[in-house]
C-alpha cells in the first residue's frame, strides 16, 4: 500500500511541473515602444505611427532637437498620439512630428500618417540613409 502511494504522488508531481511550464515564445517581431537604433519595428516609413505616446513635451522636445533641428516651437500632442510642430534644419523652418515610438519626421512627413517620406535622418548618417 505504501508503495503505491509514494507512485501515486510522484506521477502526481511529475505530471503537475510538467502543466505548468511555459510555452516557448513564438518566433516573429518584437514591437518594442520606443524604436532605437537596434530596434526590429521600423515600420513608420510612411509617416507618423498613430498610438498612445507617453512622452511628455519636454521629451518630445528633446528628441526632436536629438535629430538636428533647433528651435523646436509650438508642440501640440494630437488625437493620434502624434507631438506636431515646428523647428528650424539647415536655416529654414519645417514642420516636426514625434510618434509614439520616437520617430522624428519633418516638412510634408510631418503632416500626416500615410503617403508619407521616411523618418528624419540621423544627423550622423550619410544622406539618404533614413538614420538606418
Amino acid at each position: 500500500m505504501r508503495t503505491t502511494i509514494a507512485i501515486a504522488l510522484a506521477l502526481g508531481l511529475a505530471s503537475g511541473s510538467a502543466l505548468a511550464q511555459a510555452p516557448a515564445p513564438k518566433e516573429g517581431p518584437q514591437n518594442s515602444a520606443i524604436n532605437t537604433s537596434d530596434s526590429k519595428n521600423r515600420t513608420a516609413a510612411m509617416g507618423p505611427v498613430k498610438g498612445s505616446n507617453s512622452f511628455t513635451e519636454g521629451e518630445a522636445q528633446s528628441r526632436i532637437q536629438d535629430k538636428g533641428f533647433s528651435k523646436v516651437s509650438g508642440l501640440k500632442k494630437d488625437d493620434d498620439g502624434i507631438w506636431r510642430g515646428r523647428a528650424m534644419m539647415g536655416g529654414q523652418q519645417v514642420d516636426v512630428a514625434l510618434d509614439y515610438q520616437g520617430n522624428v519626421f519633418q516638412g510634408a512627413a510631418a503632416h500626416g500618417m500615410t503617403g508619407q517620406t521616411s523618418p528624419a535622418p540621423n544627423r550622423t548618417t550619410a544622406p539618404g540613409t533614413g538614420g538606418r
